[in-house]
């Protein structure tokens, strides 16, 4: 059954605090309520008159290491850790003000913010949450690279990773999207990388921020970090976590199975694009509309 058919919004401003993993700055974050029909909005605190960017696909300037979002000269980078949480969560309206360009990373993974809205609490606001439903598949494959969407009547992901090492090999997580699901089995996975990457994006300016404390780090055939991981497959329940920051830039729910694999910032923000020039293939409606009509299963296509 789908809940929450409205939308919802913080019920108090909470804050925090953390250094942004690529450009080592520390950085002041604020998260406060917003009106129906807002969306989720960054603001730059730092900058003059505190201008904003709507986290929206077509807001979007750059993927090449994490999601970035932009407009007029305005810029926020690495916010799909957050931007989980609030779809994760089921939150619809926020300002959230921040006073550098780059987002806090805390711990690598997306429970710090998830703790934090939970603290905050949320207000059932006098608006339909919408939603895209699914009708008929949308596919997008880029050499073994792949992201698909099918007819599904709820929330649903796919993710597989395939990497050539031993600690990681291919993973494969499925999961039915639902706040418990995302706060318990998803929002804990920490991003993590190999420690020949880390010391080469350092020696270009880059990872300043990155540390044990904030990434699973990775050297030949163990985990340097002392607890080790937190789940046996961290690493791909952290890209699915990535995966549900990406396609809640499309602005509302996506109602139906969507399966990727290998994919990236740079393809699923392709796919975003791909699927709003293919509007015959989804509708848009309110989530109470479609928990009494769910759309026909359709079987996802091997990939």
């Amino acid at each position: 059954m789908i809940v929450n058919g409205q939308q919802h919004t913080v019920a108090k401003r909470v804050a925090c605090s953390g250094v942004g993993v690529h450009s080592g700055k520390n950085v002041n974050l604020t998260i406060g309520p917003a009106p129906a029909n807002h969306g989720i909005r960054f603001a730059r605190t730092d900058l003059p008159d505190s201008p904003t960017v709507a986290a929206l696909f077509n807001r979007v300037v750059d993927t090449s290491l994490a999601t970035v979002i932009g407009d007029e000269g305005c810029i926020v980078s690495t916010i799909e850790h957050l931007m989980a949480c609030f779809s994760g969560l089921s939150i619809d309206n926020a300002l959230v003000e921040l006073d550098s360009y780059e987002m806090p990373i805390m711990d690598g993974s997306a429970a710090p913010f998830a703790r934090l809205l939970r603290s905050a609490g949320t207000t059932t606001q006098k608006a339909p949450r919408h939603c895209i439903t699914i009708t008929e598949p949308i596919e997008l494959r880029e050499e073994d690279k792949f992201v698909g969407v099918y007819p599904a009547p709820r929330r649903k992901i796919s993710c597989t990773i395939e990497y050539d090492h031993v600690l990681i090999g291919k993973q494969t997580i499925t999961v039915n999207l639902t706040e418990r699901v995302f706060e318990k089995e998803i929002s804990p996975a920490r991003t993590f990388g190999f420690l020949m990457e880390v010391e080469h994006l350092k020696r270009y300016g880059l990872a300043r921020g990155g540390s044990l404390e904030n990434a699973v780090v990775i050297d030949g055939d163990r985990v340097l970090n002392p607890g080790g991981l937190r789940f046996a497959d961290e690493f791909v329940r952290h890209k699915l976590l990535d995966c549900i920051g990406d396609f809640s830039l499309l602005g509302m729910p996506i109602i139906g199975h969507i399966v990727t694999r290998k994919s990236g910032h740079a393809l699923n923000h392709a796919f975003l694009k791909k699927v709003f020039d293919c509007k015959k293939s989804w509708v848009t409606g309110t989530l109470e509309s479609v928990s009494h009509c769910p759309p026909i299963l359709s079987k996802p296509l091997a990939i």
